[in-house]
């Protein structure tokens, strides 16, 4: 199976799914902070119940290895984590939208998405390997994950191990969630079908890169997630004669063009700029947040908050509540210099 291949079946799905249900936790963070229509946040918890209960599923009949994702390596400095978390959802108000939501929002013509992309891939990649190397290493503070990297690995301490420890773990959590959605999942079926279908692309994700990986070369694991692929897909783009497209880069591709068809198909392909120069400012300083703070986070909404959690990881479960402390923040603060902005 080509790695590229899957990459870009999985991304057209997810982003033809994200297109047509408006897949956003930003959007849904809005409807809690100003009291209002919660329908895109119980979308946002509805995959994460499908991405956690199928990834744990795939995990435990060996189609998938989780220990040997990003998410679960060990040594990962949770301090670093939960500052890299806000500062890229701060990143997000400021910019309008998330790496992913990014991507979907250009292929259906949004050109604002467009400068927000380049910000965040540029910044990405300098963060990983350029000139924002050293502040990035310098901001890994804190305590660091050890043997204990798992959520159910501390349930130990109760006598509960292997599969009764990962019940607990992950089925408590999804009850709560599945509850959460159930008034989505009755008034708003269509939205509610993208939210489970977003939810198992995590779940095909960790079993296609498991299938695609070479085991002469073995990667880290990853499934859907944004941030550093997005880097990579800058420097491919100038580079690509002399680097091959990794599965990660295929999925960016891919999200691309499914929401593009999805766009035509629904017809609300519509070329959209800026309104004033503050705005191209805030998309600009948003997309250098997220692309710095999500290389520091080792991820962002979508690749710490569902592929990261669908892991049981401790480090997405304080990478996560950073990148919602940093949109709390973040939309205090428009409300506070720009009370005209949704």
């Amino acid at each position: 199976m080509s790695p590229v291949l899957a990459g870009l079946a999985l991304g057209a799905v997810f982003g033809a799914a994200a297109r047509l249900g408006q897949f956003c936790l930003l959007r849904g963070m809005k409807g809690l902070f100003g009291g209002g229509d919660l329908s895109a946040l119980r979308a946002f918890g509805l995959a994460l119940e499908v991405a956690l209960c199928g990834s744990q599923a795939l995990n435990w009949f060996g189609l998938t290895d989780l220990s040997a994702s990003l998410p679960l390596r060990g040594g990962l400095p949770l301090g670093g984590l939960a500052l890299g978390g806000a500062i890229f959802g701060f990143g997000m108000v400021l910019a309008n939208a998330c790496g992913a939501r990014s991507l979907v929002l250009l292929a259906g013509g949004n050109l604002r998405a467009l400068l927000v992309l380049l910000c965040l891939g540029l910044a990405a990649q300098a963060s990983l390997t350029g000139i924002l190397a050293e502040a990035r290493q310098a901001l890994q503070f804190g305590p660091v994950t050890t043997g204990a990297v798992r959520v159910s690995d501390y349930l130990a301490a109760f006598g509960l191990t292997g599969l009764s420890a990962t019940l607990v773990a992950a089925g408590i959590p999804s009850l709560f969630l599945l509850a959460f959605a159930l008034p989505l999942i009755r008034h708003s079926r269509t939205e509610a079908l993208m939210a489970v279908i977003v939810g198992l692309c995590i779940v095909m994700g960790w079993w296609l890169a498991f299938r695609t990986n070479d085991p002469f070369d073995p990667k880290i694991l990853n499934s859907l997630s944004f941030i550093a692929p997005i880097g990579e897909g800058v420097l491919w783009l100038m580079l690509s004669t002399g680097r091959s497209a990794s599965f990660a880069l295929a999925i960016v591709g891919g999200t691309l063009a499914g929401a593009f068809v999805m766009a035509l198909l629904t017809r609300s392909f519509t070329l959209e700029s800026f309104g004033s120069g503050q705005h191209t400012l805030l998309a600009a300083s948003g997309g250098i947040m997220m692309g710095f703070g999500g290389v520091l986070a080792m991820g962002c909404s979508i690749g710490q908050s569902l592929s990261g959690i669908s892991t049981l990881s401790l480090a997405s479960l304080v990478g996560t509540p950073g990148i919602l402390s940093g949109i709390l923040v973040g939309l205090i603060f428009m409300r506070q210099v720009n009370p005209g902005r949704n």
